[in-house]
């Protein structure tokens, strides 16, 4: 073998060698590259993934949030709504107490109080209707005026049991009743 034919088959084998070796560049360049956008193309599938399920909850928190306050407007119209409807019934009360047949309800409310606490009682009531207790209820009637809109309140002598037929007690008493009705 000569030295000619010597580096010729070194220089065919080196070559045969550089296209192996670049076979394998190209084919692991090409793999790093599909696993590269394999990688890409899951990270924006999982980025899609998230941000749909990110909005989806953003949605569900808006509408939760819009009909949570739709209900409380509706409730706050309700209950603004039933007030004025109490305001006008405690108006209705003291233009009632004007009336031609308020003083029979007081003559009926002393008759109860007497029932309940006995005939020895104190009966107190609006300074405007003073004139009309001190004739129902004679001695028992007490000038101090009561702060209410119509009705009596009549107590023991020794003062240990009171009972209140004042219409601003009686509607209190009867107000979830009243809003039932109102309602």
């Amino acid at each position: 073998m000569t030295l000619e034919t010597l580096v010729g088959e070194i220089r065919r084998l080196g070559e045969a060698e550089l296209v192996a070796i670049e076979r394998a560049r190209t084919a692991e360049a090409a793999r790093i590259a599909a696993e590269r956008d394999r990688k890409v193309d899951e990270v924006r599938a999982q980025a899609a993934r998230s941000t749909e399920l990110e909005a989806t909850r953003e949605r569900a928190q808006r509408l939760a949030a819009a009909k949570l306050q739709s209900r409380k407007l509706l409730y706050e119209a309700r209950e603004e709504r039933l007030e004025g409807a109490v305001r006008e019934t405690r108006t209705l009360l003291e233009e009632y107490t004007r009336s031609n047949q308020y003083p029979a309800v007081l003559r009926r409310m002393l008759a109860s109080a007497t029932d309940a606490l006995g005939k020895q009682v104190r009966v107190r009531g609006r300074a405007d209707d003073a004139a009309v207790l001190s004739k129902v209820a004679g001695k028992a009637f007490d000038p101090t005026p009561e702060p209410i809109v119509g009705g009596l309140v009549a107590e023991t002598t020794d003062g240990s049991r009171r009972l209140n037929l004042s219409f601003d007690e009686l509607l209190r008493l009867r107000e979830d009743k009243v809003r039932e009705l109102l309602a």
